[in-house]
């Protein structure tokens, strides 16, 4: 599948895509089963009907888990205060946005945007710069195994390349891929050697990308060399020294040409470790 390689880990027994594809033939062909929704006191026309919104029930049930991301999130910032890494944070009134407010020494006011899988739309796209921050970063909490983290993470970046090139007045300053699946045993990170204990569990650092700034092209960050602060300063809440977060920190480039725009997402994961995609 396309775009595994733009994070360096992948999921353990994640459902093939014919299995996925397989499964969704079989739940549509149950209308075709008269007999079998008849034991179960329903016509084929109410399955029907009924099925898109059984879909949404099922997709709410699953979004309900959006607290545990929040809880995630939560911790993870309050490891950062307790390490003194941050000075404060805000946290958002949920309804409203999901935005934090970060007071960062020496830098000052970073963002994070808690988001979902990248590959959604509101994920990628649905999203602003508070006036306030002086960098800005996309936090994709992602649990889902129907594809590679890679996948996820590609899909994302072609929809904030459609951004970038637009007219939307906001860009990202990064965006970061990382929940509670990581380094876990569905989920195996490859940095799971720099994991730190936070709220009882082992945590690997999270995998970064710095974003390219707009500005005359062709090449937007196409070699990597955009340099941004907040980075590291998350990597040293996961014992990484200032010298060592540029191993640990990946990044997104677009190169605008005459055949169009080409995409780089490279990933660091140690010394000398990086995977790298291009489309």
């Amino acid at each position: 599948m396309a775009g595994e390689e733009a994070a360096p880990c992948r999921h353990r027994g994640a459902p093939p895509e014919e299995v996925v594809n397989r499964v969704a033939e079989i739940v549509s062909g149950i209308a075709d089963d008269p007999q079998y929704l008849y034991q179960r006191g329903l016509s084929a026309g109410e399955f029907r009907l009924a099925l898109p919104a059984a879909i949404e029930k099922l997709r709410g049930s699953t979004a309900a888990s959006n607290a545990d991301r929040r809880d995630f999130l939560g911790m993870i910032f309050d490891h950062m205060l307790a390490v003194g890494a941050i000075a404060s944070v805000v946290r958002p009134v949920y309804g409203k946005d999901t935005v934090y407010q970060l007071a960062v020494p020496d830098i000052g006011n970073v963002a994070i945007i808690q988001k979902g899988c990248p590959d959604g739309a509101h994920s990628s796209v649905a999203w602003s710069v508070p006036s306030w921050a002086v960098e800005t970063y996309l936090w994709w909490l992602c649990p889902s195994l129907a594809s590679e983290p890679g996948e996820h993470v590609f899909k994302g970046v072609n929809r904030l390349r459609r951004r970038f090139f637009s007219d939307a007045p906001d860009t990202l300053d990064g965006i970061i891929f990382h929940n509670d699946l990581c380094g876990s045993d569905l989920r195996p990170c490859p940095k799971m050697g720099r994991a730190v204990e936070i709220g009882g569990n082992r945590i690997p650092p999270p995998c970064i990308w710095i974003m390219p700034e707009r500005g005359q092209g062709p090449d937007f960050n196409w070699h990597g060399r955009r340099q941004r602060r907040f980075p590291a300063v998350l990597l040293s809440s996961f014992n990484v020294d200032a010298g060592n977060a540029s191993v640990l920190t990946g990044y997104i480039g677009f190169h605008q040409g005459v055949r169009g725009i080409r995409t780089t997402v490279a990933s660091r994961f140690g010394p000398g470790r990086l995977t790298t995609f291009r489309s």
